[in-house]
């Protein structure tokens, strides 16, 4: 694993095999990044330079400050929204927050309690925008405001299989919670809901799993390159 490439600069060495990330920046400020006038390139963080960058981060953006990789991803990120209803503090956000943003979408939303685990998210809650609706109704209300129509995904009677489905391009992907799935209030406002193909004895799977699959197909049929 390297830091970023840069013109005249050695690339950064990785460090050991056991630990994340890499080591300072070698040859120390005198070989840190530049602009053209000579200053620190305003994309870089002096500490991560100076100390090493562990974080969970791909390469490309060793060393970059967080609102240099935020600024960076809101040019890239998919007209796809995630949502997820969160009641009983469910444990899953963590794992729908970080997938969410290793596909691009353009932001999580989280429906019914402020409150969630963060544990799963692996620290990409910081480069991923994050949105609280307090309730059902409200987070309708946005959508409706946005022009995004809802999408659910729960394996309930008539639903259909997305393997099959023409998701829309700008659409909000919603998810209930582990045990109970999505709320009938969040059922009627769907367009459609679609549920996860299986072929063993389990009736569903893990929540933070189906997002992950969800998200996925949405790429195949939108994003692939």
């Amino acid at each position: 694993m390297t830091g970023p490439a840069t013109d005249g600069v050695a690339e950064p060495q990785a460090v050991a095999a056991h630990e994340i990330g890499v080591g300072p920046w070698p040859g120390g400020p005198e070989a840190w990044p530049r602009t053209a006038d000579g200053g620190l390139d305003p994309r870089y963080d002096p500490e991560l330079l100076a100390e090493g960058d562990r974080r969970n981060v791909v390469d490309e953006f060793r060393y970059w400050t967080v609102e240099a990789v935020v600024a960076e991803l809101d040019t890239r990120r998919h007209p796809l929204h995630v949502a997820i209803e969160n009641w009983g503090h469910d444990l899953n956000i963590g794992s729908v927050v970080r997938t969410a943003n290793a596909f691009g979408a353009a932001e999580v939303h989280i429906v019914g309690r402020r409150r969630w685990n963060r544990r799963g998210a692996m620290v990409t809650d910081r480069y991923q925008h994050v949105r609280h609706h307090p309730d059902v109704e409200s987070f309708l209300a946005w959508a409706r405001g946005e022009g995004l129509p809802v999408v659910g995904i729960d394996n309930v009677p008539g639903s259909v299989p997305i393997e099959r489905y023409a998701i829309p391009e700008r659409c909000v992907m919603l998810f209930g919670q582990e045990s109970t799935g999505l709320t009938p209030e969040a059922r009627a406002a769907s367009v459609d809901i679609l549920h996860i193909t299986q072929f063993g004895s389990t009736r569903s799977i893990n929540a933070g799993a189906a997002a992950a699959v969800a998200m996925h197909a949405w790429v195949q049929q939108h994003a692939v390159v």
